[in-house]
C-alpha cells in the first residue's frame, strides 16, 4: 500500500464524502474497507432508493450526549448541499412524506457515481482488507491490515457502528478510538422494532398498519405504526425506540387529531354499538382487543360520561411497556459511539491526537428516521475531508 496524505478507514457514505472532499483539495487519498464493495448500507437503504436527506435538517433531529456537536457540520452541509451532491452525480430526488428526499434511481447508482468521482481525482480504494490496528508513527499514522501496513500523514476513521450487521457493520471503529485514548458512549440500538412479551394478544393483528401519535417521555412522533408477530414496528415505533429505555412506558394515540369522547357523546339515541362506531375508525379486531368484547357491545347512547372518557382514553392513550427491542442486529442505526466531547465539531479531529479524524456513525451522533443519518454521514465526512 502506498504512503499517502490521508488514509480513510471505511468506504461507506461518510468515508466516500471524506475522500471526495479531500481529493478535491489536492490531497492524496487512500480508502481501506473490509468489505468487497463500497457503500453497502447506501445500496440497500430505503428499499434500495436511499433516503439521502430531508427538507429540514438541524441538531434537533439528532441524539447525542453532546447535543450541539452536529450543529457546525450541518450548518456548512445542509439540505441544499446534499441535493447538489446528488445532482452532481447525475441523479434525481423525489420528496415523500415528512420532507424525506429519496433517490429516484437505485442507491447503488449514487455509490457508483461517488466512487467514479473519487477515482477520477486519484483516490485509491483497497477493498477486502481487514483493519487490525492503528498507531502513531512519527508525525503520521501506521495502520496494519490483513494485506500489510499502510502509512499516512492523516487518518480518518469512518467505520460506522455495530448496527445492521448484515451490511458488514462492526464495532472496529470503537476499538481504534480506544487505542488512541478516546472514550466510547455505550452503544445501543436505535430505529429498531420493539418486541413484546410472549403471548402478546395484539400479535393477532400482524401486518396491520395505521397512523398514530406515539410518545415516550418528552419525545413524540406522528407516523405509521405496524403490528408484527413479535411486537411493534413501522416508522412510528422505530422513531420512538431511539428514546426508549428498558422498563419505560410508551403511550400511543390510535386516533390522532380526533376527539373520540366528543364523537361518542354526539350519539344520543339509537342502537349503535361501540364496536360499530369504532369499525369506521380503526382496523378490525383492534377495538375488541383494546376494550374487551363486552364494552364493544354496549350501545353508544347509553354510555355515561365516565365510561365515554374511559373508552376514549383506551384509544387515545394506549399504554404499553415493551419487553425489549430486536437489538443491534435489526437496528438501522447505533446510538452512542465515540464521545464527541473529545472531537472538534468543525473538523471532526480528535482534540488530543492531531491528524486523527472520526466521521459518520462511529461518532455519538444518531439521527431520526427520514434521511438524517445519511445526511450526517455526508456532512461529517465533508467536514473531516475539508479540515485544514
Amino acid at each position: 500500500m502506498p504512503d499517502t496524505d490521508l488514509l480513510i478507514l471505511g468506504a461507506g457514505a461518510s468515508g466516500l464524502l471524506c475522500a471526495l472532499t479531500a481529493a478535491r483539495l489536492g490531497r492524496r487519498v487512500v480508502v481501506v474497507d473490509h468489505g468487497r464493495e463500497p457503500g453497502a448500507k447506501v445500496k440497500i437503504a430505503g428499499g434500495g432508493r436511499a433516503n439521502v436527506t430531508n427538507t429540514s435538517v438541524g441538531p434537533e433531529n439528532y441524539l447525542s450526549e453532546n447535543p450541539r456537536f452536529c450543529a457546525s457540520a450541518l450548518a456548512r452541509f445542509g439540505t441544499a448541499e446534499a441535493v447538489d451532491l446528488v445532482r452532481s452525480c447525475g441523479l434525481a430526488l423525489e420528496e415523500r412524506e415528512a420532507g424525506r428526499l429519496f433517490l429516484r434511481e437505485p442507491g447503488a447508482e449514487l455509490v457508483a457515481a461517488l466512487v467514479r468521482a473519487c477515482t477520477s481525482l486519484g483516490v485509491s480504494f483497497l477493498l477486502g482488507r481487514e483493519v487490525r490496528s492503528a498507531c502513531r508513527e512519527g508525525a503520521g499514522f501506521r495502520v496494519e491490515t490483513s494485506a500489510g501496513a499502510a502509512r499516512a500523514g492523516r487518518l480518518a476513521v469512518a467505520l460506522g457502528g455495530p448496527a445492521w450487521a448484515a451490511c458488514g457493520a462492526t464495532d472496529a471503529g470503537y476499538a481504534l478510538a480506544k487505542d488512541f485514548g478516546l472514550t466510547i458512549v455505550a452503544p445501543r440500538p436505535g430505529l429498531v422494532p420493539f418486541s413484546m412479551p410472549k403471548g402478546w394478544e395484539f400479535a393477532a393483528l400482524t401486518g396491520i398498519s395505521l397512523p398514530v401519535r406515539i410518545g415516550c417521555g418528552r419525545a413524540v412522533f406522528s407516523d405509521q405504526l405496524l403490528f408484527t408477530h413479535r411486537g411493534l414496528s413501522g416508522p412510528a415505533a422505530l422513531q420512538i425506540s431511539s428514546y426508549w429505555r428498558p422498563g419505560q412506558e410508551i403511550a400511543v394515540d390510535l386516533l390522532p387529531g380526533q376527539d373520540l369522547e366528543a364523537e361518542l357523546a354526539a350519539v344520543t339515541r339509537g342502537g349503535l354499538k361501540v364496536k360499530n362506531l369504532l369499525a369506521g375508525l380503526l382496523p378490525a379486531r383492534l377495538p375488541a382487543l383494546l376494550l374487551g368484547p363486552e364494552a364493544c357491545e354496549l350501545p353508544v347512547a347509553g354510555l355515561g360520561a365516565a365510561r365515554r372518557r374511559e373508552v376514549a382514553a383506551r384509544i387515545h392513550a394506549w399504554r404499553i411497556v415493551p419487553a425489549g427491542t430486536l437489538g443491534l442486529a435489526r437496528a438501522e442505526v447505533t446510538l452512542g459511539g465515540v464521545d464527541t466531547r473529545a472531537v472538534s465539531s468543525r473538523t471532526m479531529e480528535a482534540s488530543g491526537v492531531p491528524g486523527l479524524f472520526f466521521c459518520g456513525e462511529v461518532l455519538d451522533v444518531a439521527g431520526w428516521l427520514g434521511g438524517y443519518n445519511l445526511h450526517w454521514a455526508f456532512a461529517s465526512g465533508a467536514a473531516a475531508g475539508s479540515a485544514p
